[in-house]
């Protein structure tokens, strides 16, 4: 029992030491390449994290706009089908003095002379 009180008795010396250890001024200069490490890396860790936001703000605003352009293709389309309809073209036609035909085309053919 005696030797188990003087063991728990070390440990708390030792722990001091132990701080006093790394807090020293030569440990901390010894490591500071390693601090420098990982300042480096949080400033890499924070610049991607800024970076993806970005990129995700863009996307979204890039998707906007394609279904914008979507919506203008599909009222485009539907605009051209429904003027390129007969009735529609006719319509179009008729200021400028043009009418359907009512009989049907004549083929002209050409006379070859033979050799």
């Amino acid at each position: 029992m005696f030797e188990d009180k003087y063991i728990q008795k070390e440990e708390p010396v030792a722990v001091k030491r132990d701080w006093k250890i790394i807090l020293s001024h030569k440990w901390v200069v010894k490591n500071i390449s390693f601090f420098l490490f990982l300042a480096v890396l949080a400033v890499l860790y924070i610049y991607n994290g800024h970076h993806s936001d970005k990129l995700i703000r863009k996307m979204g605003e890039t998707e906007k706009h394609i279904k914008e352009l979507e919506y203008e293709y599909k009222t485009v389309k539907s605009e051209v089908i429904f003027r390129s309809k007969a009735s529609e073209l006719i319509k179009a036609v008729e200021p400028m003095g043009l009418k359907e035909m009512i009989s049907a085309p004549v083929i002209l053919l050409q006379d070859t002379p033979e050799k």
